[in-house]
């Protein structure tokens, strides 16, 4: 099943025509004839979208909203009330309960599926962040966040500057945290390649050829910059086939392109709100996750990639080299006599020469080179791409920034000085390159090499010389 769907109307008729419509696209349908009951079926059997009849017989459609709305288990599930005619007063107060859409009777069954196919991907893509989230924050990466909330940056891409001017017009006093630019087709277009940062676009379905505004909601979508903006379109009268097609191809929101009255202007500034909201939320929860990835692989002391990381990173490289031919080097690094250091001058003089020699390390590599700290004073380095040579040269580099300047504590006095010790290995090269962990061990005894005669060195492993 494509996902259930909730119908609350009180005509039994109603009811079986709309299970008939869904069961033929795939969904799953369950019915309720109340308002309570339906509210009930909401909260126990938690479908994926409600389709509720502006006039129920205990309470409007309107009152439904708010009481689904009120409940943390039903807050969002998407919900469109259904009604055979509507004035704009009252699209504009169930737009403000929290209805997500109206639908008028008789209902065109491309524009339903449509919408409802629209829906249904943003429940699930707020519902994946939502998940995301809560495991980041389960594992402790997540921390709630308190930003100032800059005003939102809305593009009117309309066919003539004095449609685009109207819109402005009629749209700020309602959408008062937004700033408001006009632009033409080009102007967007031309925005795409070197993006303005806005928040949302609304897009005029009508300019001198046809589907050029859909054309620009798609190339919208493929950018990485503009990809999570809002986007509505701005529909004539009776463009259902239109706003079906525009729906699909991933706009957020559809809006009336006559704003001229002062309800059709408030109820698409309400629908317009919601969406920014919406992205706010997800634009935060990306956030979130992200963090919590980067805290999930990250050294917490040095900023380093720690072991988590590395070691799948590292494999990856292998896997490279496999596929080109290339050789690639392995290192293992020592701090020598680092237990001395924190002896002398206790841990937190120890942390501040681990934070150094990281410093130091990931500024004297490559950027494709990679830099992990994989226990208390030993750190990885892996560089792909590379010859012996190269890699002993870079290794014995290391050895010299690490050793020519002592480290200076945070007293601005105290200055410690400290030497690496370094085993190299290599992989790749058009043989049968070695599994990771023969590798990191092959690196590994030629660090007990470098340990053995003297520290302060760099010995190669007998795989690579």
């Amino acid at each position: 099943m494509a996902g259930k769907i909730l119908i609350v109307d009180d005509v039994a008729t109603s009811r079986i025509m709309l299970k008939v419509k869904l069961s033929g696209a795939c969904y799953e349908t369950i019915q309720a004839a109340t308002g309570a009951a339906g509210l009930h079926l909401a909260r126990s059997e938690r479908p994926d979208l409600i389709l509720v009849d502006l006039h129920l017989p205990d309470m409007s459609g309107i009152e439904f909203c708010r009481h689904l709305r009120a409940d943390p288990a039903t807050g969002t599930v998407p919900l469109v009330v259904l009604t055979a005619a509507t004035d704009p007063a009252t699209r504009v107060a169930g737009l403000r309960a929290g209805a997500d859409d109206f639908l008028t009777r008789p209902i065109d069954e491309t524009l339903l599926l449509a919408r409802l196919r629209s829906l249904l991907r943003a429940r699930e893509t707020d519902e994946e962040l939502r998940l995301r989230e809560s495991t980041s924050r389960a594992l402790g990466f997540a921390e709630p966040t308190f930003e100032f909330e800059a005003p939102a940056q809305v593009a009117l891409v309309s066919s003539t500057r004095e449609r685009g001017a109207a819109w402005r017009r009629a749209l700020a006093p309602h959408l008062r945290n937004a700033q408001f630019s006009v632009l033409s087709r080009d102007e967007a277009l031309a925005n795409i390649a070197t993006p303005a940062g806005a928040d949302g676009f609304i897009i005029d379905s009508v300019f001198s050829r046809a589907g050029d505004g859909l054309e620009l909601m798609s190339e919208l979508r493929a950018r990485p910059a503009t990809r999570h903006a809002v986007v509505c379109i701005a529909l004539e009268t009776g463009m259902r086939d239109t706003a079906a097609v525009a729906l699909d191809l991933g706009a957020n929101d559809l809006l009336a392109a006559d704003l001229s009255c002062i309800e059709d202007a408030q109820e698409a500034a309400l629908r317009f709100q919601a969406q920014l909201r919406r992205k706010t939320a997800a634009d935060r929860q990306r956030a979130s996750v992200a963090d919590g990835l980067r805290m999930a692989v990250t050294d917490p002391l040095t900023g380093l990639y720690n072991r988590r990381y590395a070691l799948p990173h590292l494999a990856r490289i292998a896997e490279r080299a496999r596929e080109t031919g290339r050789q690639f080097a392995v290192m293992v690094l020592d701090l020598d006599r680092f237990k001395k250091v924190n002896d002398t001058w206790g841990h937190a003089a120890g942390d501040q020469v681990l934070c150094e020699v990281a410093q130091r390390l990931a500024t004297s590599l490559r950027e494709v080179d990679l830099v992990a700290r994989i226990g208390g004073e030993e750190f990885l380095v892996a560089m792909p791409e590379t010859t012996l040579e190269a890699a002993r040269l870079a290794a014995e580099r290391l050895c010299h920034v690490v050793q020519q300047e002592p480290v200076r504590l945070a007293d601005g006095k105290t200055r410690i000085s400290v030497t690496l010790s370094i085993g190299l290995a290599m992989g790749g090269g058009g043989t049968l390159c070695p599994e990771v962990e023969a590798l990191m061990g092959a690196a590994d005894l030629a660090l007990l090499g470098s340990k053995a005669f003297g520290r302060n060195k760099v010995t190669v492993s007998a795989n690579a010389a």
